[in-house]
Order: C-alpha cells, then structure tokens, then sequence
C-alpha cells in the first residue's frame, strides 16, 4: 500500500499545540506518515541569502528560518504524540547538527529534501549511522530522498553515499507551486526500474488529485504532500499545501487506484485510472503530465539548479593570503541575492588552502578563489 505523507513541515510555526492540531487532522485526513522539518537558519542559508515577501512586509530569509527553529525537546514530544495516534514519523533535517540530534529520537524516516540532495557531508554522516546499525545487527533506519531541481549524476552519487537498503527515491518538481504539465510522472517507474529501488512522488502542484493518482499509477509507493490547517495562514508552505478536505480527497482517490491496480494488474488497472482521470481532465493534459519518462530539469526549476541546492559559500570577510578553515566554509543553499560556489564534494580540498583575494562573508567560493593548499 503506498505511503501517504502529510508534509507538516513548518506549519506548526513553533507552537506544540498547533502541532497537535495539525497532527490530529492529518490523521483524521488518512495520512499513514507524518513529516517535519527541524530547521536551524545556520544550516540552511547565509545571513546575506535576501529577503522573502510575507504579508508583513519583506523580512530577511534567514531570519524568517529563525523564528521556526525549535529545540530537540520539540520533535521528541511530537513524535512521541505521532506515535501514540498509530502513525510514523518522518522528519528533514537540513545539516550535521539537525541530523545528528533527529537520529537519537529513533525515528521512523529520515527524509532528505531536494535541496540537500546534494549535502555530501550530510548523507556521509546518515551513511555511517545506517552502517553502525547494521553492524550491531538492527536494521538500517528507512531513507526518503526528494530528487527535485536534481540531475540523474546528482542521484548517483547520493545513493552512491546513502546506499539503496532501505532507500526510497521521491520524484519532484522544486517549484512553488509545480505545474501539473511538468511532472513527467512515468519517471516514477523509469526510475525505479533503473534505480532498482522504491520510487514515488513528492507533489508540490495544487491539485489534490491527477498528480497523486497518477503517481500511484505508475507504481509509485510513497507519495507526500504539504498538509496545513489553512492556506491563509503564514506557514512557509502553507500557500501550496493541502487543506484537510483536500487531503482526504487525495487519499480517497490514491487507495481508489490502489484498488483497481488490485484487481485488474498494474497494466490493465494503469490503462483505467488514465482513462477515467482523461475523462475528467482531458486526455492531452493527463498525457502531459505523465510526460515520457526521461530525466531532466523542468523548466519551472532548471533557473534554481545551483541556487537551490548546496553549494560551498564564505561564512566570514575574509582576507588574501588567510587560510581557510572548516569553520570559514558552509554548505548552504544559496536562495535569493548571493552567487552559488561550488559543488560540495569539494569541501576538504578548499579547507587547508589559502585564499588569491579578499572575499565576502556569504560569497560563493569559487575554485579561483584559492593558490594552493598548505
């Protein structure tokens, strides 16, 4: 049966009750997992990344990250609360420390976002915990991987890291929102088929239905989707999620597909759900959105590739002649104002080397930017 996630996030908006809130209709909505995102702004984003337009007025990003930061004590008590209503809990993290504070809650999933898709340092720290549980006999804990604003090379190499036990690859599309006419949804079986792992859907667009259904058409198994209480509210997220109705639709409609693929095989079953959704939304569009199963960027996130993503920036002024070290480097998205550095795989060749020129705190290194290790 597939795995249906209400994507919570940040919605909660640093409030426990609201979680609770949130938590509970989701449930009530058929959400069999429910997600989070343990947000620290350093992890994420320079100071200097830009600003974000809120009703408010326009307040810098990475101070809008601050306000949603919460301690360990949060998601301890929330997945405890997830757990006691019978459901999994799922949770982002977004760097070293929110990661290694998340897996000592013992979690269900560790879901890692299209942007960090890239965070080598990240997925080299979840690969050795996962391989220190195998080696103590328990199970690997279960991995999600979002692979939106990514290339195939880019999945690669982070199942390369990661590895494949336990592993399951969501398709997205890193737009807000994502057009239907964008998803190339047979990817979720040309992946799988390539990958060799389980394969699903991270849904960014409107419609609480003909991307999901679609999705679980094409044998995808995990689908996940941004749960709030109210568009109108000032989540992040919130302008993109799925109310509780909405939700509860999509999860009628998905176990709906689930049950003619049952009774009909996935070929047979696969041709009705198109056919009945052609019928609602018009056979070209469901055409569209199914898309012809080759990897690329969609045009509505190929711009962002490199700024969405991680890539090595300057954390302090720094200048000519100074050496580098792991505290002057951060592995952050870049977002709004600032130029993208490098990829981070580079990470341990620029520590220890010396800089060619003065720089600029939230500065995009570039490999120009160093003469030589010392």
């Amino acid at each position: 049966m597939t795995n249906i996630i209400a994507e919570i996030g940040t919605s909660h908006s640093g409030s426990y009750q609201k979680a609770v809130r949130l938590v509970d209709a989701a449930c009530d909505a058929g959400a069999d997992t429910i997600k989070f995102q343990w947000v620290y702004a350093d992890e994420i984003l320079h100071p200097r990344t830009g600003f974000v337009a809120l009703p408010t007025g326009n307040i810098p990003l990475y101070e809008r990250f601050r306000q949603l930061e919460c301690p360990p004590q949060f998601y301890k008590d929330i997945l405890d609360y997830v757990h006691s209503k019978g459901r999994k809990f799922c949770c982002s993290p977004f760097g070293l420390r929110s990661l290694r504070e998340l897996l000592d809650l013992d979690v269900d999933f560790v879901k890692i976002a299209s942007p960090e898709l890239n965070h080598i340092k990240m997925l080299e720290c979840l690969r050795a915990f996962r391989d220190s549980q195998a080696e103590s006999g328990r199970s690997r804990v279960p991995v999600i991987l979002s692979s939106g604003v990514s290339k195939l090379s880019d999945i690669d190499l982070a199942l390369e890291i990661v590895g494949r036990e336990n592993v399951s690859l969501l398709h997205c599309v890193t737009s807000y929102p994502a057009p239907e006419d964008e998803y190339n949804l047979r990817l979720v079986s040309t992946l799988r088929a390539v990958l060799g792992i389980e394969t699903g859907v991270s849904d960014h667009s409107l419609d609480p239905v003909l991307v999901p259904v679609l999705s679980a058409a094409c044998g995808g198994t995990v689908i996940e989707k941004h749960f709030t209480l109210s568009r109108q509210t000032d989540g992040l997220d919130d302008p993109v999620a799925l109310e509780p109705e909405q939700f509860a639709l999509m999860v009628h409609a998905v176990r709906q597909s689930e049950a003619a693929v049952r009774h009909y095989g996935m070929e047979e079953g696969m041709r009705r759900i198109i056919d009945q959704l052609s019928e609602q939304f018009g056979r070209e569009r469901v055409s569209t959105v199914l898309g012809d199963g080759i990897k690329r960027l969609a045009p509505a996130e190929s711009a962002n590739y490199g700024r969405t993503n991680r890539s090595l920036h300057f954390m302090r002024d720094m200048r000519k002649g100074e050496t580098i070290t792991e505290d002057d480097i951060g592995i952050l998205r870049t977002e709004k104002i600032l130029t993208p550095g490098i990829h981070p795989h580079f990470f341990d060749e620029i520590v220890g080397a010396r800089l060619s020129s003065d720089v600029e705190a939230g500065h995009g290194v570039r490999l120009g930017d160093v003469i030589q290790r010392i």
